[in-house]
């Protein structure tokens, strides 16, 4: 049975989103793993638009402009100009070397998608096979802040996280609400200005952002 274009379109944009979450998995500069969050970004935004013009759920055009504006261009400003203002234009440090975290990828990669086929059949959508591409991007992203040790990259990998939820919304159950999808970008864009405080509270108390500096914080 052959697929749709729209329905190639969107495994195509999928295969795009797993790809650059092993391309942030492997970067080490931090202004490039902003530049790969943008582009993320600009694969939701396309994405969600061909799911809106293929099933004729017009607020999907709603939740594309708003993960432009978001994701694609507000974010990554902001955080540019922490890594500006912090002057961290720095290579991050792993806590596990590249190759052996690209391996941990890998098998991340094998589990999401033994861990979606039950779940996928579930769904009515044609792009249902997409989810095991989704729950991957979750737990590479995640798996990138559990082996990074600065907190700009930290954050990142949360935004990927929420990247990867948002596709899976989109391309398996045609979307969230429009009064949801609002609240979670506020939520977002909320997190992300205080989690830039708290990027400055801890260079001014350590003079770096490495993350292993608070567990020397003890109790008075």
């Amino acid at each position: 049975m052959t697929l749709p274009l729209s329905a190639q379109l969107i495994h195509l944009f999928a295969a795009a989103l797993l790809l650059l979450s092993f391309a942030m998995l492997a970067q080490r500069r931090v202004l490039s793993l902003v530049n790969l969050f943008a582009l993320q970004g600009a694969m939701l935004v396309a994405s969600t638009a061909v799911v809106a013009y293929s099933s004729g759920q017009h607020h999907l055009y709603w939740s594309a402009g708003l993960t432009l504006i978001l994701k694609v261009l507000l974010l990554p400003y902001i955080l540019h100009r922490l890594i500006r203002r912090l002057q961290v234009q720095w290579d991050t440090e792993t806590l596990v070397n590249i190759p052996t975290t690209l391996l941990l990828g890998l098998l991340v990669v094998i589990f999401s998608f033994g861990l979606a086929q039950p779940i996928s059949q579930l769904a009515s959508t044609l792009t249902r096979s997409t989810l095991g591409i989704a729950i991957a991007v979750v737990l590479l992203a995640f798996l990138m802040m559990i082996t990074r040790r600065k907190a700009v990259s930290q954050v990142i990998g949360f935004l990927a996280m929420e990247n990867g939820l948002f596709f899976a919304a989109t391309s398996a159950t045609y979307g969230m609400p429009m009064v949801v999808e609002l609240g979670i970008a506020l939520d977002v864009l909320v997190g992300v200005f205080i989690l830039g405080i708290f990027f400055f509270q801890i260079r001014e108390q350590f003079d770096s952002l490495d993350l292993h500096h608070l567990e020397s914080l003890k109790e008075e």
